[in-house]
């Protein structure tokens, strides 16, 4: 069956008190939501709905990727963010690269793969904030994966795009092409040797086998047996310098968000090496301007210039921590707002900005029990199933963050050894008065942070979470004034901002994937109850009880 994916969700939300769960897939949401109803928490809830994501969403993460979340403790009302981004390998070597002749990052050879901090993150989660087993959370993953599953509309067309790279197809276009060996093994990944479609079932027994190993022995299982030895080798074959050395070092890490003042609310973001900072400049620029004063034209130009100035400030100072001697708070600060929009002009667009490369295959879920627990959640391979490098016999597929890194020997994100690269996926929350407000996260490379910002703002604004969700977007992208913007927005707007020098470019159907999807849970601290809505460019929904 085919589709225009024009789809119009007309949905109202969906409202409960004893928990809640959204995700881009209905199987991962109801394994989160049984989760709840057993008496898990919410970081029981990610963690099982996170896994399964795995299954039925494997062309947009898995357990070859990275992780970020933030998590709300409801007795301490305390916010704390985990970076579960694993690192460069200790032999990376940007001179030999350049020898090369290249001038950027690979993207889909041995060289663009760091350690997968998926696994850890799992663990980390559970040791700090969890009540249940890893082994009991992972099954209905396994089982899911043995038994096979029906794959979804928007899943089945973006499979698509990743079949040709894990068969290493000889037509397969790509603008690096590794001289490796042919790659059979990502064909774990595919169906009778294709990408399935929508309504097919598709069983995934490797998948299956490497999760039960996680469910038995924890993060040991990845991070310091065979898998990780066979990763290396297979990362070394397509010329990478990944070992199981670099493996068995890896940790996840406990810290500090970054937090803004926006319009009574206050954002929280990881802090870099992920590129959270972007929104919480522009949302800092945006509390110092009097936005409620002008029409929708004018407001959405200085939007858009606010975060085109959030994208500017993230690519000086986005880069891993560990390389860095400047706190980053000053940024989230109002005088810095203040200082920065006295420089904005929003009569012209501004044509200087050059985005660097980003993907748009993510998943995020978020989850409040009813305690009011919360769980931000994002992971992701990056570009698709990131570098495409299927490790045999276990169905999972390499990341490809190490394109985050750049070559350029004076540049903050320098490939350099057991270093984290700038990261795109960023999980977001909100809290009024110390108390939850809202856990959100959108979905989509460069679009995280513009969705943050329009999705935050929409919600202060007074529209409910799925309205907020449906809401049309726009999108700063590539170089000059380039701006993706979706049907819903009037001809009169969409002619103001060309006059202004936006070179805008509608997008619709299945392309506006590329504009991102999300989940936003708002909790109501008087009364308990959870308003949760599902973003129609995916194929999820929330559901609670």
């Amino acid at each position: 069956m085919d589709y225009d994916f024009r789809f119009h969700s007309r949905r109202s939300c969906v409202l409960a008190t004893r928990g809640m769960v959204a995700s881009s897939q209905p199987l991962a949401t109801q394994t989160g939501l049984d989760v709840l109803k057993r008496g898990g928490n919410a970081a029981d809830a990610a963690i099982a709905t996170a896994a399964m994501l795995c299954v039925v969403e494997p062309v947009s993460n898995g357990i070859g990727g990275d992780c970020f979340a933030l998590y709300f403790d409801a007795k301490t009302k305390e916010i704390t963010a985990l970076n579960g981004s694993g690192r460069s390998a200790a032999a990376s070597d940007a001179a030999a690269l350049r020898k090369q002749g290249l001038k950027q990052m690979p993207l889909y050879t041995g060289a663009a793969v760091t350690v997968p901090g998926v696994t850890r993150g799992w663990a980390d989660l559970l040791e700090r904030h969890g009540s249940l087993s890893m082994r009991e959370l992972l099954q209905p993953a396994i089982e899911t994966a043995e038994r096979g599953y029906p794959v979804t509309e928007w899943i089945a067309r973006a499979w698509r795009l990743s079949e040709k790279k894990l068969l290493r197809a000889p037509d397969w276009r790509s603008g690096d092409r590794d001289n490796g060996p042919e790659q059979p093994s990502g064909a774990e990944l595919l169906l009778k040797g294709r990408a399935p479609d929508a309504g097919e079932i598709i069983k995934l027994p490797t998948l299956a086998a490497t999760l039960r190993g996680i469910a038995a022995e924890g993060p040991a299982f990845i991070y310091e047996g065979e898998f990780a030895k066979a990763a290396a080798e297979h990362v070394q074959r397509y010329g990478g310098w990944l070992t199981a050395e670099d493996f068995a070092a890896h940790q996840g890490e406990w810290v500090e968000p970054l937090s803004t003042d926006y319009h009574g609310a206050k954002l929280y973001e990881c802090p870099p090496n992920g590129q959270g900072l972007a929104a919480l400049v522009a949302c800092n620029i945006a509390n110092a301007a009097n936005l409620a004063r002008m029409d929708e034209a004018e407001r959405l130009a200085h939007m858009i210039e606010f975060m085109r100035v959030g994208f500017e400030v993230a690519q000086k100072e986005v880069y891993d921590p560990k390389w860095s001697k400047v706190d980053k708070k000053h940024l989230c600060g109002r005088a810095y707002g203040i200082s920065r929009l006295v420089d904005i002009d929003a009569s012209t667009a501004f044509q200087g900005h050059v985005f660097g490369r980003t993907g748009n295959d993510t998943v995020y879920l978020s989850v409040v029990d009813g305690q009011g627990n919360a769980c931000s959640w994002i992971q992701s391979c990056y570009m698709g199933t990131g570098t495409g490098l299927v490790v045999p016999g276990t169905g999972v597929s390499l990341q490809n963050r190490g394109a985050g890194f750049s070559l350029e020997k004076d540049h903050p994100n320098l490939l350099e050894p057991r270093k984290r690269p700038y990261h795109t996926i960023i999980p977001a929350m909100t809290t009024r008065g110390g108390e939850l407000h809202a856990c959100f996260g959108i979905m989509g490379g460069h679009m995280q942070p513009q969705a943050h910002f329009q999705v935050l703002t929409h919600l202060l604004d007074g529209m409910n979470p799925q309205q907020v969700l449906d809401a049309p977007r726009w999108q700063l992208m590539g170089s000059g004034a380039k701006l993706l913007i979706e049907p819903g927005f009037s001809p009169e707007v969409l002619s103001d901002l060309k006059s202004r020098g936006y070179d805008v470019h509608l997008v619709d159907g299945f392309d506006r994937i590329q504009m991102g999807g999300g989940q936003v849970i708002l909790r109501d601290a008087a009364s308990g109850v959870l308003t949760a809505g599902s973003d129609p460019r995916k194929d999820g929904c929330a559901a609670g009880f």
